[in-house]
């Protein structure tokens, strides 16, 4: 295994970053070893590169306009954890879901695992069921006084 420092990491996530702005999925996959593994709530595990892309490919169809803002990154080689905020439209067939149109805003914190200057792990962490009332698919009562 390479040892990978913390410049290479942040030089290594000012490149992710700018393929999430392209919403390029090709070039976010070759960020992943061959047998990455990402957990998120939204895809639950997704095992190797063509997964990967197949679940960013879907993820953008559904969103095209989705944009991730960065808020902070901390790096402690071999690991990273970046806290963003992820906007976008809900204008496609999401999981049997059609478009919506609806705009969804969530703070996403990620923590990356890198192994031969790539990332090998992925968790993500966000509030999944409040996207989904978000897009409409789910509805919240009010709490009462």
């Amino acid at each position: 295994m390479v040892t990978i420092t913390r410049d290479e990491i942040a030089m290594f996530l000012k490149r992710h970053a700018a393929a999430l702005a392209a919403r390029d999925a090709a070039a976010l996959c070759a960020d992943y070893t061959a047998d990455a593994v990402i957990v998120s709530p939204m895809f639950a595990t997704v095992n190797g590169r063509a997964a990967i892309e197949t679940s960013f490919r879907a993820f953008y169809t559904a969103f095209p306009d989705a944009t991730i803002e960065f808020e902070a990154t901390i790096v402690d080689p071999p690991h990273a954890a970046l806290f963003t905020t992820l906007r976008a439209t809900h204008e496609a067939d999401f999981f049997g879901i059609p478009g919506t149109h609806r705009r969804i805003d969530a703070h996403v914190a990620w923590h990356l695992t890198f192994a031969d200057g790539l990332i090998a792990r992925e968790r993500r962490i966000y509030d999944f069921t409040g996207l989904l009332l978000q897009i409409g698919v789910l509805r919240a009562k009010p709490a009462k006084p």
